[in-house]
């Protein structure tokens, strides 16, 4: 579940469209809302925007629901320029992120990434990310909008003599392609042979005539590429991709479909799946813990916790009948609460309403029925297999 923030404001009268864009412009300049380098084509695509993360993004364009049967059928083009990047680099830069994080840095060759995570002492999360090594002492890492600050003033706090820590974020425009015609999308705008680019690995390259580091990642199940390019030439990669994607069925999507697609892919988001009083063996992340790869931060914590075993683990469910369960709505036994939902929608895939919660061990097998409050209401619900969505291969 997204948290969009509309802005309200009281028109007393009907002013006139010119009179109206100069008046949104000028309360959203008021309210410090960033924008993307591809803002311009959101206002040549229609997009409704929203404030996401202190952003002026787009929510939607032709509609949630076109927007995720686009991706899941033929391909979706997204903005997540928001997102924060910073370059570790340094003889220490491998020794420092190994510190850092749970998943194996050593293990990483360059022009390949992995998923990993910022942990506090207590194994908790500061933020999930993405760590590409670009060469033997230097890497990328990628983090979420709403978390740059914070991970940045994390990691300095921690940082080592022999390496250095640049915030690049407002160095990078990032725009993803998804769906399963996104290779023969790109295709078509560069002689990079894609082919070789697997599941979290990547090139550099020109697309459409621009240079970018071509990565075969994303955040909503399906096949797909993550571009990150100069900001000034994002507006001419995003315009060039539709030009030539738009007869393959791509069209642009907002973060209403990010959303949905993300969640029946059963991927976790931050502040919702995974937060400071989450640990990864509760959230189901186990895989990318590496206990054997040396003293990263929070590794006696969730020792201690493996030992212990958790006591509650984060499960998907379907609702049996009508209804949705969001964020924050409770798990109940009886009339107690046992646990709180994370996520949860319709999704356009099953139609039918599906989420996801942390609830005790002994309620997380598959079948499992549930009791959900939503605003008074008890809705019956099961604990489904996750990922809901798997891709054909």
């Amino acid at each position: 579940m997204l948290r969009i923030v509309i802005p309200f404001r009281l028109n007393l009268a009907l002013p006139d469209r010119a009179n109206t864009d100069r008046d949104e412009a000028i309360m959203k300049q008021e309210e410090g809302l960033r924008r993307s380098p591809l803002f311009p084509c959101h206002q040549e695509a229609g997009a409704r925007l929203v404030d996401f993360a202190g952003w002026e993004m787009p929510v939607q364009y032709a509609g949630l629901m076109a927007e995720h049967e686009a991706v899941r059928t033929a391909a979706g083009l997204f903005d997540v320029s928001h997102m924060g990047e910073f370059r570790v680099s340094g003889p220490g830069a491998e020794a420092f992120l190994q510190r850092m994080t749970p998943n194996n840095v050593a293990k990483l060759k360059i022009g390949r990434a992995h998923y990993s995570a910022l942990l506090t002492q207590r194994g908790t999360y500061v933020d999930d990310l993405l760590i590409y090594r670009l060469g033997q002492e230097e890497f990328l890492v990628v983090v979420n909008a709403a978390n740059i600050d914070k991970d940045f003033d994390w990691l300095s706090s921690h940082l080592t003599e022999d390496c250095q820590l640049e915030n690049q974020s407002d160095d990078f425009a990032l725009i993803a392609l998804q769906g399963p015609k996104a290779p023969e999308i790109l295709a078509k705008l560069t002689d990079v042979d894609l082919n070789p680019i697997r599941y979290y690995r990547f090139k550099w390259g020109d697309v459409a005539g621009v240079h970018a580091l071509i990565s075969r990642t994303g955040y909503t199940g399906e096949d797909g590429f993550e571009l990150y390019v100069p900001p000034s030439q994002s507006p001419n990669v995003w315009r060039s991709l539709m030009e030539v994607g738009a007869p393959l069925g791509l069209q642009p999507a907002g973060l209403g479909a990010r959303d949905t697609l993300r969640l029946e892919a059963s991927m976790a988001l931050y502040g919702h799946e995974i937060d400071d009083t989450t640990t990864p063996w509760e959230a189901g992340l186990d895989w990318t813990v590496k206990m054997a790869s040396g003293d990263f931060l929070g590794r006696d914590a969730l020792l201690e916790q493996q030992q212990r075993g958790a006591d509650r683990r984060l499960v998907g469910f379907e609702i049996e009948g009508r209804g949705i369960a969001r964020e924050g709505h409770l798990v109940l036994l009886g009339d107690q609460e046992v646990g709180r939902v994370t996520s949860g929608t319709y999704s356009p895939t099953f139609k039918k309403a599906l989420g996801m919660a942390y609830v005790p061990l002994n309620l997380s097998e598959p079948g499992q029925p549930l009791v959900l409050d939503v605003r008074g209401k008890r809705l019956e619900a099961k604990v489904a297999e996750t990922p809901f969505y798997r891709r054909e291969k």
